[in-house]
């Protein structure tokens, strides 16, 4: 698996040579089930457990078991993204939500402003939830929890909710401040 021709970041550092087997081995199964393997995997290549380490975090906030579908929580993905104007993440997940919604109005809507978007009271109560946290946590109080219970999330999806905006909100500033380039593939997704 050779890495990608440009720089994926504006710092240099390079992917370790070779990869370690596990490592190409997983970039092998991105590019397979994906088309292409991440650049934010790539950018992470450097050092195989911060790369893994990653890995583990996202692929348990996103993969794994919850009461928040995969689409709900690309939607926390780009409404975060979007307060924190990270365009890695912008790319990347607005064409998640795309492809997993099956309507690109959505996805688009979602990454400008998404109190624009055609949203149920659930998912909007959610998204209000994440924008709060990513703009103001400090002003989170029950009132804020008991309004997302009131639409119907259990105490375990509120916790997802908050470590799903959480991880991007870390996420996007090691985007936005290492310049990480999204793949060009991102942008026809969906579409």
């Amino acid at each position: 698996m050779k890495p990608p021709s440009s720089p994926v970041t504006a710092l240099d550092l390079p992917p370790l040579d070779p990869l370690p087997e596990k490592t190409a081995a997983y970039f092998e199964l991105c590019q397979e089930k994906l088309g292409l393997v991440p650049n934010v995997l790539w950018a992470y290549a450097f050092d195989d457990e911060k790369l893994k380490t990653f890995t583990a975090l996202y692929n348990d906030l996103m993969l794994g078991e919850s009461g928040l579908s995969k689409l709900e929580r690309e939607m926390i993905a780009v409404v975060v993204s979007s307060i924190n104007r990270c365009h890695y993440c912008l790319v990347a997940h607005g064409a998640a939500v795309r492809e997993l919604s099956g309507d690109p109005a959505l996805g688009d809507a979602l990454v400008a402003n998404y109190r624009a978007a055609d949203l149920d009271a659930r998912r909007r109560a959610m998204l209000d939830f994440a924008a709060q946290m990513t703009a103001e946590s400090h002003s989170i109080e029950e009132a804020d929890r008991a309004a997302l219970r009131s639409a119907g999330f259990s105490d375990r999806d509120i916790w997802d909710i908050i470590a799903t905006a959480a991880f991007f909100a870390m996420t996007n500033r090691v985007a936005s401040a290492s310049a990480m380039r999204p793949n060009p593939e991102y942008n026809a997704q969906g579409r």
